[in-house]
């Protein structure tokens, strides 16, 4: 596996999975056939940026979210939502820029975005999270909070 891979890997796992140690890591990346040294998965913890909070890894995003939190206030124009998807509708050219903000923030309740030119499609998990999905975005992209 590549290093590149294996970096995917592991931010998958722990997107996922909750992780409390190198040994839980290192079972899960053999479950997808990448075996590791302990000294190389430092490392790459290391260059992803992981850390521990409240006893999981962790991706640290904050430095991300801080550059995109003052452009998306302005770029959204109105969110609508039916009972399973929810649209945002931004400024021309401005619709990844919302969506990226919204993936680095990696709510539970949003499985991803697709985004177009000045629209954003955004995934619920499941139906029933639809409205609380669209309260969250409203309090992250209109109120800026």
């Amino acid at each position: 596996m590549t290093k590149h891979a294996r970096h995917y890997a592991i931010k998958e796992i722990i997107n996922r999975v909750p992780i409390a140690n190198q040994g839980e890591l290192l079972r899960e990346l053999r479950k997808r056939k990448c075996n590791v040294t302990q000294a190389t998965l430092s490392r790459d913890l290391q260059d992803l940026g992981v850390g521990r909070v409240q006893g999981k890894y962790v991706l640290h995003r904050a430095p991300e979210i801080q550059v995109l939190r003052p452009l998306v206030g302005i770029e959204v124009l109105s969110i609508e939502a039916n009972e399973n998807l929810i649209v945002v509708h931004t400024l021309p050219g401005c619709a990844n820029t919302v969506g990226e903000f919204i993936d680095e923030l990696n709510p539970s309740d949003i499985i991803g975005t697709v985004a177009g030119d000045n629209t954003l499609l955004v995934v619920p998990r499941i139906q029933s999270k639809t409205k609380a999905v669209m309260l969250f975005l409203k309090d992250k992209l209109i109120e800026g909070t």
